[in-house]
Protein backbone atom coordinates (compact mmCIF):
# COMPACT_ATOMS: atom_id res chain seq x y z
CA UNK A 1 0.00 0.00 0.00
CA UNK A 2 1.46 3.37 -1.02
CA UNK A 3 1.14 6.62 0.91
CA UNK A 4 -1.79 7.94 -1.17
CA UNK A 5 -3.79 4.75 -0.70
CA UNK A 6 -3.12 4.77 3.03
CA UNK A 7 -4.14 8.43 3.27
CA UNK A 8 -7.46 7.68 1.57
CA UNK A 9 -8.12 4.58 3.67
CA UNK A 10 -7.36 6.50 6.86
CA UNK A 11 -9.86 9.24 6.01
CA UNK A 12 -12.50 6.65 5.19
CA UNK A 13 -11.87 4.90 8.52
CA UNK A 14 -12.41 8.13 10.41
CA UNK A 15 -15.49 8.96 8.37
CA UNK A 16 -17.00 5.50 8.70
CA UNK A 17 -16.49 5.50 12.47
CA UNK A 18 -18.44 8.73 12.78
CA UNK A 19 -21.12 7.68 10.28
CA UNK A 20 -21.85 4.26 11.76
CA UNK A 21 -21.99 5.45 15.37
CA UNK A 22 -24.08 8.41 14.26
CA UNK A 23 -26.55 6.00 12.67
CA UNK A 24 -26.69 3.89 15.84
CA UNK A 25 -27.35 6.92 18.03
CA UNK A 26 -30.05 8.11 15.63
CA UNK A 27 -31.97 4.94 16.45
CA UNK A 28 -32.70 6.45 19.87
CA UNK A 29 -34.56 9.40 18.32
CA UNK A 30 -38.07 9.25 19.75
CA UNK A 31 -37.09 6.35 22.04
CA UNK A 32 -34.81 7.95 24.62
CA UNK A 33 -35.40 7.23 28.31
CA UNK A 34 -36.23 10.91 28.89
CA UNK A 35 -36.91 13.85 26.60
CA UNK A 36 -33.63 15.54 27.51
CA UNK A 37 -31.67 12.38 26.66
CA UNK A 38 -33.64 11.88 23.46
CA UNK A 39 -32.52 15.33 22.35
CA UNK A 40 -28.97 14.84 23.62
CA UNK A 41 -28.40 11.65 21.66
CA UNK A 42 -30.03 13.09 18.55
CA UNK A 43 -27.67 16.07 18.72
CA UNK A 44 -24.67 13.77 19.18
CA UNK A 45 -25.81 11.78 16.18
CA UNK A 46 -25.93 14.97 14.14
CA UNK A 47 -22.45 15.94 15.33
CA UNK A 48 -21.08 12.58 14.21
CA UNK A 49 -22.86 12.62 10.87
CA UNK A 50 -21.53 16.14 10.32
CA UNK A 51 -18.01 14.84 10.96
CA UNK A 52 -18.65 11.97 8.56
CA UNK A 53 -19.80 14.36 5.85
CA UNK A 54 -16.63 16.43 6.10
CA UNK A 55 -14.34 13.41 6.20
CA UNK A 56 -16.01 11.49 3.38
CA UNK A 57 -16.21 14.60 1.20
CA UNK A 58 -12.48 15.11 1.73
CA UNK A 59 -11.83 11.43 0.99
CA UNK A 60 -13.82 11.62 -2.24
CA UNK A 61 -11.90 14.68 -3.38
CA UNK A 62 -8.60 13.02 -2.56
CA UNK A 63 -9.63 9.87 -4.43
CA UNK A 64 -10.50 11.90 -7.53
CA UNK A 65 -13.03 9.44 -8.97
CA UNK A 66 -16.11 11.62 -8.67
CA UNK A 67 -17.49 10.00 -5.52
CA UNK A 68 -19.00 12.47 -3.07
CA UNK A 69 -20.09 11.98 0.53
CA UNK A 70 -23.41 10.43 -0.56
CA UNK A 71 -21.75 7.94 -2.88
CA UNK A 72 -19.37 6.86 -0.14
CA UNK A 73 -22.07 6.63 2.51
CA UNK A 74 -24.87 5.02 0.52
CA UNK A 75 -23.30 3.08 -2.32
CA UNK A 76 -20.59 1.02 -0.68
CA UNK A 77 -21.24 -2.50 0.56
CA UNK A 78 -20.29 -3.56 4.06
CA UNK A 79 -16.92 -5.04 3.04
CA UNK A 80 -15.87 -1.56 1.91
CA UNK A 81 -16.64 0.02 5.28
CA UNK A 82 -13.69 0.56 7.61
CA UNK A 83 -15.31 1.40 10.96
CA UNK A 84 -14.35 -0.21 14.24
CA UNK A 85 -16.64 -3.14 15.01
CA UNK A 86 -17.55 -1.67 18.41
CA UNK A 87 -19.52 1.08 16.70
CA UNK A 88 -21.78 -1.17 14.65
CA UNK A 89 -22.99 -3.31 17.56
CA UNK A 90 -26.67 -2.95 18.49
CA UNK A 91 -27.74 -0.51 21.22
CA UNK A 92 -28.28 -3.37 23.65
CA UNK A 93 -29.05 -7.04 23.22
CA UNK A 94 -30.99 -8.96 20.62
CA UNK A 95 -34.06 -8.60 22.84
CA UNK A 96 -34.09 -4.90 23.69
CA UNK A 97 -32.11 -1.67 23.62
CA UNK A 98 -30.20 -0.81 26.75
CA UNK A 99 -29.21 2.76 27.54
CA UNK A 100 -26.24 1.54 29.59
CA UNK A 101 -24.78 -0.12 26.49
CA UNK A 102 -25.16 3.06 24.46
CA UNK A 103 -23.58 5.21 27.17
CA UNK A 104 -20.72 2.75 27.78
CA UNK A 105 -19.91 2.66 24.06
CA UNK A 106 -20.02 6.45 23.81
CA UNK A 107 -17.69 6.60 26.82
CA UNK A 108 -15.18 4.15 25.35
CA UNK A 109 -15.23 5.88 21.95
CA UNK A 110 -15.18 9.51 23.08
CA UNK A 111 -12.38 8.81 25.57
CA UNK A 112 -10.22 7.99 22.54
CA UNK A 113 -11.63 10.56 20.12
CA UNK A 114 -10.67 13.51 22.30
CA UNK A 115 -6.90 12.78 22.23
CA UNK A 116 -7.13 11.54 18.65
CA UNK A 117 -8.72 14.73 17.35
CA UNK A 118 -6.26 16.77 19.42
CA UNK A 119 -3.37 14.96 17.72
CA UNK A 120 -4.92 15.23 14.26
CA UNK A 121 -5.29 18.99 14.64
CA UNK A 122 -1.55 18.99 13.81
CA UNK A 123 -1.94 16.72 10.76
CA UNK A 124 0.09 17.47 7.63
CA UNK A 125 -3.23 17.18 5.80
CA UNK A 126 -4.50 20.73 6.26
CA UNK A 127 -8.15 19.83 5.65
CA UNK A 128 -8.02 16.96 8.13
CA UNK A 129 -6.42 19.29 10.67
CA UNK A 130 -9.32 21.72 10.27
CA UNK A 131 -11.88 18.93 10.64
CA UNK A 132 -10.08 17.70 13.76
CA UNK A 133 -10.02 21.15 15.35
CA UNK A 134 -13.80 21.37 14.94
CA UNK A 135 -14.51 17.78 15.93
CA UNK A 136 -12.53 17.79 19.17
CA UNK A 137 -14.95 20.32 20.67
CA UNK A 138 -17.84 17.97 19.94
CA UNK A 139 -15.94 14.95 21.24
CA UNK A 140 -15.25 16.71 24.54
CA UNK A 141 -18.95 17.39 24.98
CA UNK A 142 -19.78 13.76 24.14
CA UNK A 143 -17.21 12.57 26.67
CA UNK A 144 -18.61 14.80 29.42
CA UNK A 145 -22.10 13.46 28.79
CA UNK A 146 -21.03 9.81 28.75
CA UNK A 147 -18.76 10.19 31.79
CA UNK A 148 -21.51 11.84 33.81
CA UNK A 149 -23.89 9.01 32.99
CA UNK A 150 -21.32 6.33 33.79
CA UNK A 151 -20.98 7.83 37.27
CA UNK A 152 -24.77 8.07 37.64
CA UNK A 153 -25.18 4.45 36.67
CA UNK A 154 -22.28 3.12 38.69
CA UNK A 155 -23.08 5.12 41.82
CA UNK A 156 -26.83 4.73 41.47
CA UNK A 157 -29.05 1.76 42.22
CA UNK A 158 -27.94 -1.84 42.34
CA UNK A 159 -29.67 -2.38 39.00
CA UNK A 160 -28.05 0.60 37.27
CA UNK A 161 -24.65 -0.46 38.63
CA UNK A 162 -25.14 -4.02 37.41
CA UNK A 163 -26.18 -2.94 33.93
CA UNK A 164 -23.34 -0.45 33.57
CA UNK A 165 -20.78 -3.06 34.61
CA UNK A 166 -22.37 -5.62 32.32
CA UNK A 167 -22.21 -3.17 29.41
CA UNK A 168 -18.54 -2.42 30.03
CA UNK A 169 -17.70 -6.12 30.33
CA UNK A 170 -19.46 -6.87 27.06
CA UNK A 171 -17.97 -4.02 25.04
CA UNK A 172 -14.44 -3.97 26.45
CA UNK A 173 -12.96 -6.71 24.22
CA UNK A 174 -13.88 -4.71 21.11
CA UNK A 175 -11.56 -1.89 22.21
CA UNK A 176 -8.59 -4.11 21.34
CA UNK A 177 -9.18 -3.06 17.73
CA UNK A 178 -8.22 0.51 18.70
CA UNK A 179 -4.68 -0.59 19.48
CA UNK A 180 -3.89 -2.95 16.59
CA UNK A 181 -1.49 -1.01 14.37
CA UNK A 182 -1.52 -1.97 10.68
CA UNK A 183 0.17 -0.74 7.46
CA UNK A 184 -2.37 2.07 7.00
CA UNK A 185 -1.57 3.60 10.37
CA UNK A 186 2.15 3.07 9.84
CA UNK A 187 2.01 4.91 6.50
CA UNK A 188 -0.05 7.89 7.69
CA UNK A 189 2.11 8.19 10.78
CA UNK A 190 5.25 8.28 8.63
CA UNK A 191 3.85 11.08 6.45
CA UNK A 192 2.39 13.07 9.36
CA UNK A 193 -1.16 12.67 8.12
CA UNK A 194 -2.34 10.57 11.06
CA UNK A 195 -1.31 8.89 14.26
CA UNK A 196 -1.36 5.26 15.40
CA UNK A 197 -4.12 5.01 17.98
CA UNK A 198 -1.88 2.73 20.04
CA UNK A 199 0.15 5.83 20.89
CA UNK A 200 -2.91 7.26 22.64
CA UNK A 201 -3.62 4.23 24.81
CA UNK A 202 -2.14 5.68 27.99
CA UNK A 203 -4.29 8.83 27.72
CA UNK A 204 -7.37 6.75 27.01
CA UNK A 205 -6.67 4.47 29.96
CA UNK A 206 -6.21 7.41 32.32
CA UNK A 207 -9.60 8.82 31.33
CA UNK A 208 -11.29 5.44 31.61
CA UNK A 209 -9.77 4.62 34.99
CA UNK A 210 -10.58 8.00 36.54
CA UNK A 211 -14.27 7.78 35.59
CA UNK A 212 -14.62 4.13 36.58
CA UNK A 213 -13.16 4.98 39.99
CA UNK A 214 -15.75 7.72 40.50
CA UNK A 215 -18.49 5.37 39.35
CA UNK A 216 -17.37 2.49 41.55
CA UNK A 217 -17.14 0.26 38.50
CA UNK A 218 -14.44 -2.29 37.76
CA UNK A 219 -12.14 -2.04 34.77
CA UNK A 220 -12.84 -5.21 32.76
CA UNK A 221 -10.07 -7.74 32.30
CA UNK A 222 -8.24 -7.61 28.99
CA UNK A 223 -8.78 -10.47 26.55
CA UNK A 224 -7.11 -11.73 23.38
CA UNK A 225 -10.18 -11.06 21.23
CA UNK A 226 -9.52 -8.82 18.22
CA UNK A 227 -12.30 -7.51 15.99
CA UNK A 228 -11.42 -6.51 12.43
CA UNK A 229 -13.96 -3.94 11.25
CA UNK A 230 -11.30 -1.46 10.15
CA UNK A 231 -10.00 -4.13 7.78
CA UNK A 232 -13.47 -4.59 6.26
CA UNK A 233 -14.34 -7.81 8.11
CA UNK A 234 -17.39 -6.99 10.20
CA UNK A 235 -19.90 -8.51 12.57
CA UNK A 236 -23.27 -9.70 11.34
CA UNK A 237 -24.80 -6.42 12.54
CA UNK A 238 -23.34 -3.97 10.03
CA UNK A 239 -25.25 -5.37 7.05
CA UNK A 240 -28.59 -4.74 8.77
CA UNK A 241 -27.55 -1.23 9.80
CA UNK A 242 -26.49 -0.37 6.24
CA UNK A 243 -29.63 -1.86 4.74
CA UNK A 244 -31.71 0.57 6.78
CA UNK A 245 -29.39 3.53 6.28
CA UNK A 246 -28.93 3.05 2.52
CA UNK A 247 -32.33 1.79 1.40
CA UNK A 248 -33.86 5.12 0.36
CA UNK A 249 -30.79 6.33 -1.56
CA UNK A 250 -30.49 2.99 -3.37
CA UNK A 251 -34.19 2.92 -4.23
CA UNK A 252 -33.90 6.40 -5.80
CA UNK A 253 -30.31 6.75 -7.06
CA UNK A 254 -29.45 10.28 -8.08
CA UNK A 255 -32.49 11.78 -6.37
CA UNK A 256 -32.18 15.19 -4.72
CA UNK A 257 -34.47 16.75 -2.12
Amino acid sequence: MNASEAHLDYLIRLGDNALVLGQRLAEWCGHGPALEEDLALTNMSLDLIGQARLLLTHAGELEGKGRDEDALAYFRDEQAFRNWTLLELPNGSAKHDDYAVTIARNFLYASLQVPLWEALAASSDAMLAQIAAKSVKEARAHLRHASDWMVRFGDGTDESHRRAQQAMDRLWPYTNEFWSTDPVEEQVSATGVGVPTASLRAQWSATIDATLALAGLDRPADTGFLSTGKLGVHSEHLGYLLAEMQSLARAHPGARW
